[in-house]
């Protein structure tokens, strides 16, 4: 480009506005490319949860999701050895009679967590368990419906999670007895 083509871009508005307006598609896309990616690349899993129902004023009902699979039992998790609060580790899921993914592995490295590894990090370790992080602990659900799920046995609600292949997850479906209670498909 030489130095006259440039000073006509500059000079004309609608390109200058054009190249702004680009620059901003690009800046909202990126996040929903990510979410986007895990959601149609990923695998499927069904955890078992324990729900919490707090309320956010500008979302409305959501719930906390405390995961089954946070807490590594210390059996597994003594083959790590030594771990640091925040450091990555990577949970190796195996489904049980039912479906219900349990941790079966942990590993630092994700080719060493099997097939289906989530990918989180390290919030304590108590009695040589560990206590882990998926940043996947709350969902979204219709307002007024959040209480439903409070008062409920946590032993009915499970969500099903969408894990990419270098273990990125992402909520997707709240089942309660097995079927959907609430979909968050959409983005």
């Amino acid at each position: 480009m030489t130095l006259s083509s440039l000073k006509i871009f500059w000079s004309n508005p609608w390109l200058r506005w054009g190249l702004v307006a680009i620059i901003q598609l690009i800046v909202i896309a990126l996040p929903l490319s990510e979410r986007l990616s895990v959601q149609m690349s990923g695998r499927e899993a069904t955890l078992a949860v324990r729900p919490v129902d707090p309320r956010d004023l500008l979302r409305g009902d959501y719930v906390i999701i405390n995961l089954a699979i946070s807490e590594i039992p210390s059996e597994i998790a003594a083959s790590l050895g030594t771990v640091k609060r925040n450091e990555t580790i990577y949970v190796g899921l195996t489904p049980d009679t039912s479906g219900v993914a349990r941790v079966s592995s942990v590993s630092r490295s994700r080719d060493g967590a099997g097939e289906l590894a989530i990918k989180g990090t390290v919030f304590s370790r108590s009695n040589d368990a560990l206590r882990m992080n998926y940043g996947i602990d709350a969902f979204y659900v219709a307002e007024g419906t959040g209480k439903v799920i409070e008062q409920m046995d946590t032993s009915r609600v499970q969500l099903v999670v969408a894990i990419s292949a270098d273990g990125r997850s992402l909520p997707l479906r709240l089942l309660v007895d097995g079927k959907p209670f609430k979909s968050d498909d959409a983005f």
